[in-house]
């Protein structure tokens, strides 16, 4: 049995069975939810059973899709309904989303809840601010260094006495639920946040959902996901994403209580993804790019732009894989009345009547939306040819707001970027081989394929245009945060000069490229700035160690000053003083007057590791965007 093949259950559900048991059968509940997972299931119409053994069944009962009280879940042992089966059965089922769509609304066909093939959860979701840097306890700034970063500091909270909206009491105390359940999993770490601890988080997010709190609920959600995949050994499960989600989670408990107006509502976030009419669109297609996603969904995404440049997706992604994003690609785009199929959109045009729009830019396709084909545009010519107007930097610090770790999630942006290069041929890299190429500025990028999935033709494509460096291309790439310019290639001009290719989809041929003038070499490696050799990583293992193992991995470190030292030589003040405060918080265990220790400082520790996760994603940003300043022009002399 599996988590896929039982129904959602509503996490109120979930916590009240947990809730309900004694602490002797609490003790039983994770080795009770591993010996039902070996269990067979049988789903008839909306109840699914489950066989606890060869004379006891248990049923989940679960109208429209989901099991939505207590009593849905029945046993047929003879303790129940005490017994630890049902409890089980719903810790072992994956928690319901508290946020349906809005009914009477079309949602579009590419599922919210699918991550890209590049593992992000959402297209283009990002803050729209001004730095790139996400800063909401205070800033500290290193010596020689103009990155800003959150401090080390205690968290001050703004003087909310004139605030217009501030959170209530309810909300705060939901929002105090939270923290404490989350910072229990980070004491607890990934071992140690079994079924329990779940619970626990599953009643946070429930009772913060009540106090119109969605986006901490449904970061309690994910962190819970994420959990659940950590110790199932999910071999899509990556730390940094726990990492992410925790940190989230986390940041949004305490800026409950310490923010008002604008940001309050932000932090409060949306119980639906809104889609709000947009009137007439008049679209121009872009590209074409396969989704493959590790849960098993698969379909395509088709970019498009307005008149004034904003972009756009239309997207039909669902369960599948690689099989089905190679079919979806030529099926018609579900908007409105138009046959175009999906590469065909992504070269020709769209008039849209009755446009609904998310603010990452997906189209909805609801009844009321018309659309009709029209004649598209070249990369070459307006409105798209502004698109590559845009010097490099800036874009990348755009790309960069919307693929920040702790993005608005209401926010719009893209995380694509649009460049003109020369070819320089194929180069290794730490990743594997990419091709390198220059841009405007004597920037050198390393361009990467987007998919390895041998089925699809990013990876062909890639190797063969490293044989013709020289070649000057149109691209369409997405961003990639590294410490040196680095995108995955999704789209290019033909190397003719006539039409676009969609890497993913179209397979260029050796005719396809222009005859080299002379023998073909491989391109040098280039030279590391100040940022590619950055000591950050010395803080960031340690916020990472702590989720596998919780905070006793790094109690038993001892002394940190060497790396402390490593940091302040580097120009990376607050990263040490960030590193040392974090593992002596880790230590640091009181004793009463007999010499009994006392229970850890749980608020404390996470507090210290909150301040350290958000601080190394900021300098990391900010060295990321760094590396995409134009190279100044060699000096020539006489």
């Amino acid at each position: 049995m599996t988590a896929a093949q039982l129904p959602p259950v509503a996490p109120e559900v979930t916590a009240t069975l947990v809730e309900e048991l004694s602490p002797r059968l609490r003790k039983r509940l994770d080795a009770a939810v591993t010996k039902l997972g070996a269990r067979p299931t049988h789903r008839d119409g909306d109840t699914v059973t489950i066989a606890v053994d060869e004379e006891t069944d248990l049923r989940m009962h679960a109208p429209g899709g989901v099991v939505a009280t207590a009593d849905a879940l029945t046993c047929g042992c003879l303790l129940a309904p005490a017994c630890v089966h049902r409890a089980a059965a719903a810790c072992a089922a994956p928690a319901a989303d508290p946020a349906p769509e809005p009914a009477g609304q079309e949602a579009p066909s590419e599922a919210g809840s699918a991550p890209h093939a590049d593992g992000t959860a959402s297209e283009s979701s990002g803050p729209a601010p001004e730095s790139i840097t996400p800063a909401p306890y205070g800033t500290a700034s290193a010596p020689d260094s103009t990155t800003p970063a959150p401090d080390a500091t205690a968290f001050t909270p703004p003087d909310n006495t004139s605030a217009p909206d501030v959170a209530s009491p309810a909300q705060r105390v939901a929002a105090d639920a939270v923290w404490s359940a989350a910072a229990a999993v980070l004491e607890a770490g990934v071992e140690g946040a079994g079924a329990v601890a779940q619970a626990a988080l599953l009643r946070a997010a429930h009772t913060a959902r009540l106090q119109h709190l969605p986006r901490a609920a449904g970061a309690t959600l994910s962190v819970v996901t994420l959990l659940r995949a950590a110790r199932a050994g999910d071999p899509s499960y990556r730390t940094p994403d726990l990492v992410t989600a925790l940190a989230e989670l986390l940041g949004t408990a305490h800026r409950v209580g310490t923010v008002s107006g604008a940001e309050l509502a932000a932090v409060r976030g949306r119980a639906r993804r809104p889609y709000s009419p947009d009137g007439s669109l008049r679209l121009y297609g872009l590209f074409t790019e396969p989704v493959v996603t590790d849960s098993g969904h698969g379909g395509a995404r088709t970019w498009v732009a307005g008149s004034d440049g904003r972009l756009y997706t239309v997207g039909d992604v669902a369960p599948g894989g690689v099989g089905r994003a190679l079919g979806v690609a030529d099926r018609a785009v579900r908007l409105g009345e138009s046959a175009l199929t999906h590469r065909e959109l992504g070269r020709a045009g769209l008039a849209v009547s009755g446009a609904t729009v998310s603010p990452d830019g997906r189209l909805g396709a609801g009844k009321g939306v018309k659309a009709v084909t029209a004649r598209g545009a070249a990369w070459t010519e307006p409105p798209l040819a502004a698109l590559w107007e845009t010097p490099p930097l800036q874009q990348a610090v755009r790309a960069l707001r919307a693929t920040s770790r702790y993005a608005d999630p209401d926010a719009g942006g893209s995380d694509l970027l649009f460049l003109d290069v020369e070819l320089r041929g194929a180069v290794r890299d730490p990743g594997g081989t990419c091709l390198l190429a220059s841009c405007d500025g004597g920037i050198a990028v390393r361009l990467t394929v987007a998919d390895d999935d041998p089925a699809l033709a990013h990876r062909d494509n890639l190797m063969l245009l490293a044989t013709a460096p020289g070649t000057r291309l149109r691209i369409i790439g997405r961003l990639l945060p590294a410490l040196h310019p680095r995108l995955a290639l999704l789209a290019c001009s033909h190397p003719t000069g006539e039409g676009t290719i969609d890497l993913g989809f179209d397979r260029l041929r050796r005719a396809d490229l222009p005859v080299p003038d002379a023998p073909v070499h491989p391109a040098p490696p280039e030279p590391g700035d100040s940022g590619a050799h950055s000591p950050l990583h010395l803080l960031e293992r340690r916020v990472e160690q702590t989720v596998p193992a919780g905070r006793a991995a790094l109690g038993m470190l001892g002394d940190v000053s060497a790396e402390a030292r490593r940091l302040r030589r580097a120009g990376l003040p607050t990263a040490a003083g960030l590193l040392a405060a974090l593992c002596a918080s880790a230590a640091r265990r009181e004793r009463d007057a007999f010499g009994r220790l006392l229970p850890a400082d749980t608020d404390g520790f996470a507090t210290h590791w909150l301040a350290a996760a958000r601080y190394t994603s900021a300098v990391s940003e900010s060295l990321c965007a760094a590396a995409w300043e134009p190279r100044p022009e060699p000096a020539v002399t006489g």
